[in-house]
């Protein structure tokens, strides 16, 4: 059967670049790799672009297939002689792994065991009241992290050699059958764990890992103005680094406790104040608690339910933008329940004063529309 052209199966020029055959092998493998393609055939395309990928990414085979096609591979050509390209010599472990990751089968690259790495972040919630967040608090935190141990500095153990086992390269190299050839793939070396060296005595402290557990507690500035879902990044508070890499970090989450009469929008305070009907008609001065102390707020004649004042300035400081929010005061007009016969008189007499400016309401006027 006629073989497909390789530069058509990856889908490149014949003038393409190294990289961009790289590129193009990547793309495809990913896509038909047989253990996430769910299309029919793609054991035989995932074949058939490992095949065209092994040849037009080597240099020598590429200008034999240049010149003399598939014959090159099947003794038809001048530089025949191969019976058949096989491509089941060729590594592809590295390329796999950076396309699925080292544990996708192929194992792992001693660049990627042995290179210093940074240690993993972590992420704590912590519980703030409505005060604590409003105004900044120091907070003392408890941690248990993996710190690098003092006592081997984070070697795991004592008088360094080079592994015998994989002789200081971190890797071996193994034959893995599958439906598509023998393969040569690379994996870490069980008894160095990809180090590349070994220790004439393992650290007792922490049994050869480099790192320790510990339980430590550290304190912890808050600055004003935070609010429920803000964090707090602390550099290298994190667990330890692998082969010497730095420690990760540590991320604070909050999470605010509601105040009983505060709502919170941002850094604007918002407070319901409740009057009275007379406070309401005539107008009146109240004291009001704002979180940076109590001022006195004149509530204007004629107020009504949900009308709202702004006092400038008195909402949250934020340490973090630097800006800070409003008051907003809503005014709720209570309505009483139960009434003395010379309040009841005093309201009945009320009913004779046109406290309308105009002589016929709006509510009148819409109402004789409709009849």
């Amino acid at each position: 059967m006629n073989k497909k052209d390789y530069y058509e199966v990856l889908g490149v020029s014949k003038n393409a670049t190294e990289a961009e055959i790289k590129s193009a092998f990547r793309k495809l493998a990913k896509q038909y790799h047989p253990d996430v393609s769910k299309e029919e055939n793609a054991e035989e395309k995932f074949k058939e672009i490992q095949e065209a990928y092994a040849v037009l990414s080597d240099e020598s085979k590429r200008k034999q297939y240049d010149q003399f096609g598939h014959a090159a591979f099947d003794g038809a050509g001048g530089a025949g002689g191969f019976g058949g390209f096989d491509a089941s010599g060729f590594d592809f472990s590295d390329i796999f792994d950076s396309i699925f990751g080292s544990g996708f089968g192929f194992g792992g690259s001693s660049q990627s065991s042995t290179r210093a790495r940074s240690g993993n972040d972590r992420l704590m919630r912590i519980k703030l009241s409505f005060e604590e967040a409003v105004f900044g608090c120091e907070k003392e935190i408890k941690l248990e992290v993996n710190e690098k141990c003092d006592e081997c500095n984070g070697k795991g153990g004592f008088h360094e050699q080079t592994c015998p086992n994989c002789h200081g390269s971190g890797t071996v190299t193994v034959e893995q059958r599958t439906l598509f050839g023998t393969f040569m793939s690379k994996t870490t070396c069980s008894k160095c764990n990809g180090r590349g060296k070994s220790y004439e005595k393992v650290c007792s402290s922490c049994r050869g890992r480099g790192t320790i557990l510990k339980n430590k507690t550290i304190a912890v500035n808050i600055p004003s103005g935070v609010d429920t879902g803000n964090r707090l990044r602390l550099s290298g508070k994190g667990e330890a680094g692998v082969n010497g890499g730095a420690n990760g970090d540590l991320y604070l989450e909050f999470v605010v406790s509601d105040h009983e009469f505060y709502k919170r929008d941002g850094n604007d305070i918002y407070l319901n104040v409740p009057i009275t009907i007379t406070e309401a008609v005539l107008g009146c001065k109240k004291e009001i608690p704002t979180i940076h102390g109590n001022i006195k707020l004149s509530i204007p004649a004629g107020s009504n339910s949900g009308d709202k004042q702004r006092i400038k300035g008195k909402g949250i400081e934020n340490e973090t933008t630097r800006s800070k929010g409003d008051m907003y005061i809503i005014l709720e007009v209570r309505i009483p329940k139960k009434l003395s016969r010379e309040q009841k008189r005093l309201f009945e007499s009320l009913e004779d004063t046109d406290l309308d400016d105009n002589k016929i309401s709006v509510f009148d006027r819409f109402t004789r529309n409709n009849e």
